[in-house]
């Protein structure tokens, strides 16, 4: 994809940023919202199209892997959710298997990208959970590329990050094996979307990503 085109779909995710949170209205039923309604329902769908486009760049880099649906542009409570996502599943897995993801967050003002490790939260089980979290089982010594890369937890419903790191390793499987961490992710983050020349070029730093996080997915399977 030529650069202008890129930057364009990163305009496209960035304009949608704004709705965040927002009600959305059917346009014939928001009355004198309807204008402003058709503007939010164009700007989620151009959004959504455009961080389509990046899922459909990683296919040609993800080959063992088959890109799930992308998230939609509002939730079930029909509010503008402009941080979408994707889960890749390894050819012959199932939706209770630990997947690959991309996520878009915003750092610092800007879409970024997040690089997960990661499960389908919906119809998950306690094997699920299990099965997640033995990416601590994964000694982190000198062999691996861990540069970037960190844990999230999730202890009593709130959101942490940690070093990947042997310290925080031993401090997590104590929280978990004592019941006040529940799951632990792996990420790796890219800071800006902008800051790449084209979608190509962002791919690449994704399957960085995702090879970083390859000895914590052997360990899950």
């Amino acid at each position: 994809m030529r650069e202008n085109n890129w930057k364009q779909k990163v305009a496209q995710m960035e304009n949608y940023l704004p709705y965040q949170g927002k009600k959305y209205i059917a346009p014939s039923k928001a009355g004198e919202q309807a204008v402003e309604m058709e503007e939010f329902k164009l700007a989620g769908q151009e959004a959504r199209k455009a961080f389509q486009t990046l899922v459909a760049s990683l296919l040609g880099v993800t080959n063992d892997f088959r890109a799930d649906r992308v998230s939609a542009w509002m939730n079930q409570a029909q509010v503008g959710r402009p941080h979408f996502w994707c889960y890749f599943f390894l050819e012959g897995g199932t939706r209770l298997d630990s997947t690959f993801a991309v996520r878009l967050k915003t750092i610092e003002g800007r879409l970024g990208i997040s690089c997960e490790l990661s499960f389908i939260e919906r119809g998950s089980t306690p094997e699920t959970l299990a099965r997640q979290n033995r990416v601590l089982e994964v000694l982190l010594d000198e062999s691996l590329d861990l540069d970037g890369v960190y844990y999230w937890a999730q202890i009593s419903g709130e959101s942490y990050f940690y070093n990947a790191d042997e310290r925080s390793r031993q401090s997590l499987t104590e929280l978990v094996e004592v019941g006040s961490a529940r799951k632990v992710l792996m990420k790796y983050d890219i800071p800006t979307l902008a800051d790449f020349a084209s979608v190509e070029e962002l791919s690449t730093e994704i399957q960085k990503g995702f090879n970083k996080l390859i000895p914590f997915f052997e360990v899950t399977r």
